[in-house]
C-alpha cells in the first residue's frame, strides 16, 4: 500500500544521486544526519527509489543553475515510492511531500512530475464526480452524439439583460449547453444574482415549450468558500443545474467544500494550469494534475482541443483526453471531457478519430457557432452535421454538398480564422 510518483530528472550530475536525494529530502532526511532518524523509522516512512529509466541527454538545460553549462545533461524517468504511513490520503499532504518541495532541490537543471499511481484508499477518501458522463447526458437529454455547447461572448462587458437576450437567441438554436466565460463571475456590471434572475426564466420557459432543458453553467467561483456556496445555492434555487468552477483559483479546499454540498454539475476550467506545464522540462503532466481534481469531484473537465487558438499542440490534447477518460479506480470516477478553444465543425473528424472514436464528450464552440454567417441556429446545425459526417467516416466536403449549414461553415472557418 504505497504511492508511486514518477519524476523526469534532468541534471549535469548523477541521476542516481539526485533520485536518492529526492527520496531522502522529501521523506525522512535532511542535509545532515539527525537524532531520531533510526533505521526503524526509515523502514517505516522513508521514500525509496524503485526504478530508473534513462532517457536521451538534454540538448540544453531547462533552468540555468550554477554548473548547468556542464555536459552531458543527463535525463531519466525515476519512480519513487512513498509509504502511505508517511502521506496518508490527504491530497494537500501528497502535493506538499511528493511534489511541492522537489522543485527547490539544488543540483537539477529541470524536473517534471510525469506520472502518479495512487492506491485504492484514495478512492474511498474522496467523493469523485457526482454527475460525470451519465449525469450530464441525463440532464441534457443527449445520447449517441456529442453534447454541443457554446459560450456567451463577449466574455466581459455584457450586462445581465444583454446576456439574457443573447441566451434567448442561443436557446432557439438547438444548442445543448451554454456557459459563462471563465472570466465572468460577479463583476459590478453583471452581478451573478442579476444574471441568474435574467437568464433562468428563459431557460425554464424554453423547457416548458420544448421539453428540452438547456444546461447553463454559471460562473460561481469565489476565493471565499462561503460566498461560493451562496452563489451555488442561488443558481440551484433558481432551477439551474451547472456551474463553471475555476479550479486553480479556488484550490483544493474550496473544491472539496463545494463538492460536499453541491447539487450542481461542476464544470472545471483549468485556467492557470499552463503555468505548471508549458515548459516540457519542468512542472507536471496533465495526467498527474487531473487526478487531484477528479478525486475532489469535478463532473466536466475542459481540456482544449484539436488545432486550438492557444499554444498547446494536438498531441498534448489527445493525451489529456486519454487521461480524463481512463478510470482512476472505476468508470464512475471519469468526468465528461470538454473539448474547446477555437473549435468549429472542422475539427470534428480529427477529434473523433484521435480520441478513440467516442462521442462521450462536450464539444464547446464559441465563434464557431455564434459567428456562423447564417446565425447561431445554423452554427449548431453545422457542428451537428460535422459530427454526423465524422462518425460516418464521410469527408466534410462531401457531406456539405447536401448540408448547406456545414457548407457555409467550411467556407467561413476552414482557413482557421474566425472561430
Amino acid at each position: 500500500m504505497s504511492i508511486i510518483v514518477t519524476y523526469r530528472i534532468e541534471t549535469p550530475g548523477s541521476v542516481e544521486a539526485m533520485a536518492t536525494k529526492i527520496a531522502s529530502d522529501q521523506s525522512t532526511g535532511t542535509f545532515v544526519p539527525v537524532p531520531g532518524e533510526t533505521e526503524e523509522l526509515k523502514a517505516r516512512v522513508a521514500a525509496r527509489v524503485l526504478a530508473i529509466r534513462p532517457l536521451e541527454d538534454a540538448e540544453r538545460p531547462t533552468w540555468q543553475e550554477p554548473g548547468s553549462d556542464k555536459r552531458p545533461i543527463r535525463r531519466a524517468d525515476v519512480d519513487i515510492v512513498f509509504p502511505m504511513d508517511a502521506v496518508g490520503t490527504d491530497l494537500s499532504a501528497l502535493m506538499t511531500i511528493a511534489i511541492g518541495g522537489v522543485y527547490s532541490i539544488r543540483g537539477m537543471t529541470g524536473i517534471r512530475i510525469v506520472d502518479l499511481k495512487l492506491p485504492k484508499e484514495f478512492r474511498g477518501a474522496y467523493p469523485g464526480p457526482q454527475f460525470g458522463i451519465p449525469g450530464t447526458k441525463r440532464l441534457t437529454g443527449v445520447e449517441g452524439r456529442p453534447i454541443i455547447g457554446t459560450i456567451v461572448k463577449p466574455a466581459l462587458g455584457l450586462r445581465p439583460h444583454e446576456t439574457a437576450a443573447l441566451v434567448g437567441e442561443l436557446l432557439e438554436s438547438g444548442v445543448d449547453f451554454i456557459k459563462d466565460d471563465e472570466k465572468l463571475m460577479s463583476p459590478a456590471y453583471s452581478p451573478l444574482e442579476e444574471r441568474v434572475k435574467a437568464i433562468m426564466p428563459r431557460i425554464l420557459d424554453h423547457e416548458q415549450k420544448t421539453g428540452k432543458k438547456v444546461m447553463y453553467a454559471f460562473g460561481i467561483s469565489h476565493a471565499d468558500p462561503d460566498q461560493m456556496m451562496r452563489n451555488h445555492d442561488m443558481v440551484l434555487e433558481a432551477g439551474g443545474n451547472c456551474a463553471v468552477i475555476n479550479i486553480n483559483s479556488i484550490g483544493f479546499g474550496g473544491m472539496s467544500f463545494l463538492r460536499k454540498r453541491s447539487g450542481l454539475v461542476l464544470h472545471a476550467h483549468r485556467n492557470g494550469w499552463d503555468i505548471l506545464t508549458r515548459d516540457p522540462g519542468a512542472g507536471m503532466d496533465f495526467k498527474v494534475y487531473q487526478q487531484f481534481w477528479r478525486l475532489l469531484g469535478v463532473d466536466q473537465f475542459q481540456i482544449n482541443g484539436i488545432r486550438i487558438k492557444y499554444w498547446e499542440p494536438d498531441d498534448s490534447f489527445v493525451e489529456s483526453f486519454k487521461a480524463v477518460s481512463a478510470p482512476l479506480f472505476d468508470a464512475s470516477d471519469c468526468p465528461l471531457p470538454v473539448v474547446g478553444s477555437g473549435q468549429w465543425g472542422g475539427q470534428a473528424p480529427d477529434t473523433y478519430r484521435r480520441t478513440g472514436r467516442t462521442t462521450d464528450l462536450l464539444y464547446l464552440c464559441g465563434g464557431g457557432i455564434v459567428s456562423h454567417p447564417d446565425g447561431p441556429a445554423a452554427g449548431v446545425r453545422a457542428v451537428q452535421q460535422a459530427w454526423e459526417a465524422a462518425v460516418a467516416d464521410i469527408p466534410l466536403e462531401d457531406y456539405a454538398r447536401d448540408h448547406p449549414e456545414l457548407a457555409a461553415s467550411i467556407e467561413k472557418f476552414a482557413d482557421g480564422k474566425g472561430a
